[in-house]
Formats: C-alpha cells, structure tokens, sequence
C-alpha cells in the first residue's frame, strides 16, 4: 500500500537542483508533490588563480577542512589534477556525513566529521580542532559564507586560508507560481537549508502574505533563528540529511491534522 503521509502536499525545496533530488524523491515517495524552486545555484569562479596558488602549498598544509558537499565537487578534482598523490601529512574534515561522503568518492579515506549535529561549531568542538597551534589549515568553501570556522581557528594558532572554489547565484527573479499555489491552498511548505537561501526568499517575497503564512521547514537553530525575527512559521529538523527533513514535514503535517 503506497505511503499517503504528504498526500496533496506541495513541498518547495530550494536546494540548488543538484542537491534536491534525493528529498523530492523521498517526498513522492510518502504522497507529495516536490516543486523544485532553487533559491542558490552554485557557479565556477571566473578566475581560478587565487585557488590555484592556495593549491600550490598543499605539501605545507596539515588539515583540508570542506565546508560543503560543493566545495568537494568543485575543488577536489581541480586539487587532484595538481596533486596525483595527496601530501602524506595532509588530514582531511567535513562539516557533516554528506561531505564526508562525496569526499570518499575522491579516494579520501579518513575524514574528521562532527557526530550530533552537522555545523561549524560541532566540528570546532572536536578534540582534533583544538590544539591547532601553529598548523596550517586550508577550507574550501565558496565565496562569502560565514566566517566563524576561520575566525576560531586562527584564534587558536592556526595559520588559516580561504581556499574560495566557487560561488553562489541567484537563480530566480520573482517567486514563480508559489504565491498561485499557496492561494489554491495547495503549498504545504518551503525546505529552506541555508541562511543565504532564506534571505533570497525574503527579498523575493518583499513581506507578501503568502510566505508568512506558509511554513518553513529549516534544518538548523540558525537558520530557524533568522526566519522567526522576520515572524515567518518554522519548523526545525531533530535530525540531520534528507531522512531528518522528511520527518519534520510528516511530523507536522500530523500535528496540524490532529483535532
């Protein structure tokens, strides 16, 4: 008997697109219909020799730490044609799982993850992120972002550099047909997974009502924080990945049907 837990759902997800397919699949899966509405999209850098020159002292450097599933898929094929062989002293982290994951796709054995929540400030309170005087330590990341894993670790000693692979775009110039379908009763929820993202959605909107009154499912306290002071309805995932999201719209979604 097929799964009906999202049945008559719309569920917009705006992931980049290369990153929604899993949970729109899931979301079919359980009843939904997923409208892929991304509100990033992740481009090259115009110019690469900045990036380049980070590379070139890959022998030098004792931690890769990649901020995102994109900064893997962007650097780590650049960083392989320049280093065949990676530098023996070279140790790898990952922010969360699914970095970690795309990371092994490359041939990268041993990667330092966070275990209880995926973000910069668990992987900071690993052991290993503490007595980093004196190291140096390359993130890949894209342009911009948050500067808190930076911040912190040269803080602590550490020789820090932003190895900047690619940058964020915005992908859409108004908000599409999610006002029409929020009227029609038919939206169910936004999947917002980035602050940055939140705030496209923001300026897209410009205050309408529809997105007020629709709710936001976030799967980080920071991201759940930026949504309420703009008094937006939000629901937060308990757990991590695309399975943590699934649960927070079925969840929900039970609770506004219950009595």
């Amino acid at each position: 008997m097929p799964d009906t837990a999202l049945s008559g759902r719309v569920i917009a997800i705006t992931r980049p697109i290369g990153q929604a397919h899993a949970l729109a699949s899931m979301v079919r899966q359980h009843g939904g219909t997923p409208l892929l509405f991304p509100l990033l999209a992740i481009a090259p850098l115009e110019d690469y020799t900045r990036f380049d020159a980070c590379l070139s002292h890959l022998s030098d450097t004792d931690w890769a730490i990649f901020i995102s599933t994109n900064a893997v898929q962007q650097a780590m094929p650049r960083m392989l044609q320049h280093s065949p062989t990676l530098p023996s002293r070279l140790r790898f982290a990952a922010i969360g799982a699914s970095t970690a994951a795309e990371l092994r796709k490359f041939g990268v054995g041993q990667v330092l993850t966070p275990q209880d929540r995926y973000d910069s400030e668990h992987l900071l309170a690993l052991p290993e992120m503490q007595a980093v005087a004196g190291r140096r330590i390359m993130l890949f990341r894209g342009v911009g972002g948050r500067e808190l894993l930076a911040e912190t670790l040269s803080a602590r000693g550490a020789e820090v550099v932003s190895a900047e692979c690619y940058r964020r775009i915005k992908p859409q110039q108004d908000a599409g047909d999610l006002p029409r379908l929020w009227q029609n009763k038919q939206l169910y929820a936004l999947v917002v997974t980035s602050s940055e993202a939140l705030r496209n959605l923001l300026e897209l909107a410009d205050g309408a009502e529809w997105l007020r009154q629709s709710l936001i499912c976030v799967n980080h306290a920071r991201i759940a924080e930026l949504a309420q002071q703009y008094g937006l309805r939000v629901a937060t995932a308990e757990n991590p990945g695309d399975e943590g999201m699934l649960q927070c719209l079925i969840q929900h979604d039970q609770g506004q049907q219950t009595p």
